[in-house]
């Protein structure tokens, strides 16, 4: 029987987060910086989203953008346009590189069991990483998305994943930008028309756990 909200047979659900490393979230390091007190509401609504959801039995698989050196980063056209500007990412060049901190994911977010692909190197998750790989051998058809930035990384993976058939939810309190609210919103309105669900944590782990019920019945 088909599972009348999200609309797969059965729901069978895994977490994807997106760059909750401290390039982005740890003001000491973060070469492209959330506000302090924005970093410190994402990573607390993560580190309580991610135990209830493994709490729920859900695998969590994260991301992390990781560059051996600037001229990986500098192949994309726009980012090498945009460096040293006056730009949000004017410091695009300099980001995460991989013998930096800010490839570590922030404190509370890993857990035994987790999984984690560091081979991300674009906006969108999917693009030359395993995470295809992952999901389809978690078997998994419905992702419950979080993380870093909503209106780039999370826009872009949300729309790669719906092309393929996932079934998203982007986890509402749980993703942010380096760009301002004005611009999460609009990304946020973007997902809701086109390509998914964005629903506060609990009642998008409500959702999992009453297709669960369902299958078990």
């Amino acid at each position: 029987m088909t599972d009348g909200f999200l609309g797969v047979d059965e729901v069978r659900p895994a977490v994807l987060t997106i760059d909750l490393h401290r390039g982005h979230l740890d003001p000491e390091v973060a070469t492209l910086p959330l506000p302090a007190e924005v970093s410190r509401r994402v990573v607390e609504a993560n580190v309580r989203f991610l135990q209830a959801a493994r709490d729920a039995g859900l695998p969590v698989i994260h991301m992390v953008t990781s560059y051996r050196d600037a001229e990986e980063i500098s192949g994309n056209a726009f980012w090498r346009a945009i460096a040293d500007t006056g730009a949000t990412r004017a410091n695009v060049l300099r980001h995460n590189l991989a013998y930096l901190p800010g490839t570590q994911l922030m404190p509370g977010v890993l857990a035994d069991g987790d999984r984690v692909v560091s081979t991300k190197k674009r906006y969108d998750c999917f693009l030359q990483t395993d995470l295809d790989f992952v999901l389809r051998r978690l078997g998994a058809n419905t992702l419950l998305i979080t993380g870093v930035n909503t209106n780039s990384c999370v826009l872009a993976t949300t729309i790669a994943a719906s092309v393929r058939d996932f079934a998203c939810i982007v986890v509402q309190e749980c993703v942010d930008t380096v760009d301002g609210p004005e611009y999460a919103e609009a990304a946020v309105e973007c997902i809701r028309r086109a390509f998914g669900w964005v629903l506060p944590a609990a009642e998008a782990l409500d959702h999992v756990r009453q297709a669960a019920a369902l299958r078990s019945h």
